[in-house]
């Protein structure tokens, strides 16, 4: 049984890991990405990254450093992603790396709702926001619990 939990454990962690290093490195490049996504189209998806690419392009041609404020986030992401090794390697020993990254999930959603309000973000798109912190939750929590039933001493 707790060979089965452990390798539980191990699939949830490397699914937070895997998310969060392609979040990071997808930043990157950002311009590129947003240039693939626009197109001909209409509706509200379509005009807002037609609106963030030409700001992203805009700004790159002219303030080309602010795109290193884009560079640490992605920065973060791959940082935060190896974080996870800790629990990935030793569950029981990190489990305060699963309870704050349950914490940072939680989190995600008064920041996309107030800054994203006083930054005038459409509601779509932080709710897209929000569905990260959603979506990250579930592995996480899911560790959380295999992790106290592998070492029940913990509670």
């Amino acid at each position: 049984m707790n060979h089965i939990l452990t390798r539980r454990i191990q699939i949830y962690i490397t699914i937070v890991i895997i998310g969060l290093a392609v979040s990071g490195i997808t930043a990157f490049p950002i311009e590129s990405e947003l240039a693939l996504l626009v197109g001909p189209g209409h509706g509200a998806m379509n005009h807002w990254l037609t609106t963030i690419y030409q700001a992203v392009k805009t700004t790159n041609q002219t303030y080309p450093w602010l795109s290193y404020g884009t560079d640490w986030l992605a920065f973060a992401h791959i940082m935060l992603a190896v974080l996870f090794i800790g629990p990935l390697r030793y569950p029981a020993k990190n489990i305060w790396v699963i309870q704050f990254g349950m914490i940072a999930c939680v989190a995600i959603f008064p920041l996309a709702f107030i800054a994203g309000s006083i930054r005038g973000i459409p509601i779509f798109w932080r709710l897209i926001d929000c569905s990260f912190g959603a979506i990250g939750i579930i592995p996480l929590y899911l560790s959380y619990v295999a992790i106290k039933k592998l070492n029940p001493k913990q509670s």
